[in-house]
């Protein structure tokens, strides 16, 4: 008798999601077309400009979009798609399959509840358990996400905390029900970087501990390089570029991907020549049709112009491009090269 071996399923996937807004101008495309799975206990960098569709994205898998959002397609965590969820089985679901860290812990706190009520109120909505042993809990998890004396601290505000200690805090909030998912969005802005390291490294730990996945959002390719196992680099709403994050570094086949890798500031000498990305992002109201990346990328061809490129095999196993002339990168040593240099003063 032979045993098959088949592929693990994803905790997380998407299927052709879509989410639009209507406005006064016109239809937001926020997002367009997404597909990605997430796998237990990986972590998935999402990562793009502001406007790319990656929080709103995170937010529909919460379940968290306005009612004037329009979805289409399937959001299938643990096989339950979550836009046909009832707003009672949503409510079960976030805090214990799915918690999200955002990136304002001072506007996602109640500063008028101190942290221990709030810590225990996640409990006591998700488990039947006394207010002493939810406040027990609360005290577990902000000793394990490093906050000294924790007992004690369970009786102080939000704004008796400094910023890093709150996106602790809020760290503690997502994973003390051991939900599956973690959906941290931006968990360090605003921090200066040497807290934006503590936090990190203390979200891997505590994913660990509570042997959760991550689908981590943020525009820092530096973090998804040190954290992530994959990555998705969105534009315009789309996917992009996706595949092992070292494979999609080292060997962009997307110029929009190159692009943003060659504007990141380097520590050797080639650092005074940064290789920006020209333009700005597209309007997502009433996109015309091609390639968004058109007006911006230096090696667009008249088919950009009337024909969007899907996602297409890049070479490597997993990796996929969505670019018509992905294949041109592969013969460059040095994809960011297709973006003309420029001098930074180095004062």
């Amino acid at each position: 008798m032979t045993v098959e071996n088949r592929a693990p399923e994803p905790l997380l996937r998407i299927e052709d999601l879509s989410v639009r807004f209507g406005t006064e101008d016109g239809v937001v495309s926020a997002v367009r077309g997404l597909r990605l799975e997430v796998f237990e206990r990986e972590v998935l960098g999402v990562v793009g400009e502001s406007g790319s569709g990656k929080s709103v994205t995170g937010l529909a898998v919460m379940g968290l979009l306005p009612p004037r959002a329009e979805v289409t397609g399937r959001i299938l965590l643990k096989g339950e798609d979550v836009t046909t969820m009832t707003k009672a089985r949503l409510r079960s679901v976030r805090g214990r399959k799915v918690a999200m860290v955002f990136q304002d812990p001072m506007t996602a706190l109640n500063p008028v509840h101190t942290i221990g009520d709030q810590l225990a109120e996640a409990v006591r909505s998700h488990q039947a358990v006394s207010s002493k042993s939810a406040l027990e809990q609360a005290a577990e998890m902000l000793d394990l996400v490093g906050i000294p004396r924790p007992r004690e601290r369970l009786r102080n505000y939000p704004h008796e905390f400094s910023g890093g200690m709150r996106q602790r805090v809020m760290i503690a909030m997502a994973v003390i029900n051991k939900p599956d998912l973690i959906i941290a969005d931006e968990p360090t802005t605003a921090l200066d970087v040497t807290v934006q390291a503590q936090i990190l490294e203390k979200l891997l730990e505590v994913k660990d501990a509570v042997g959760a996945a991550i689908v981590l959002i943020t525009h820092d390719l530096g973090v998804v390089a040190g954290m992530a196992g994959r990555v998705l680099v969105m534009y315009a709403g789309r996917a992009v570029e996706y595949g092992r994050t070292e494979q999609v570094f080292r060997t962009p086949r997307m110029p929009y991907t190159a692009g943003l890798l060659g504007s990141i500031p380097g520590l050797d000498a080639s650092a005074h020549r940064l290789r920006p990305i020209p333009g700005a992002p597209p309007s997502l109201i009433n996109l015309p049709p091609g390639c968004p990346f058109y007006p911006r990328c230096p090696i667009a061809r008249d088919r950009c112009a009337t024909e969007e490129p899907l996602l297409a095999d890049a070479g490597h196993a997993g990796h996929t491009a969505a670019c018509h002339f992905r294949g041109e990168l592969s013969g460059l040593s040095d994809p960011t090269t297709i973006f003309r240099a420029e001098e930074v003063d180095a004062e």
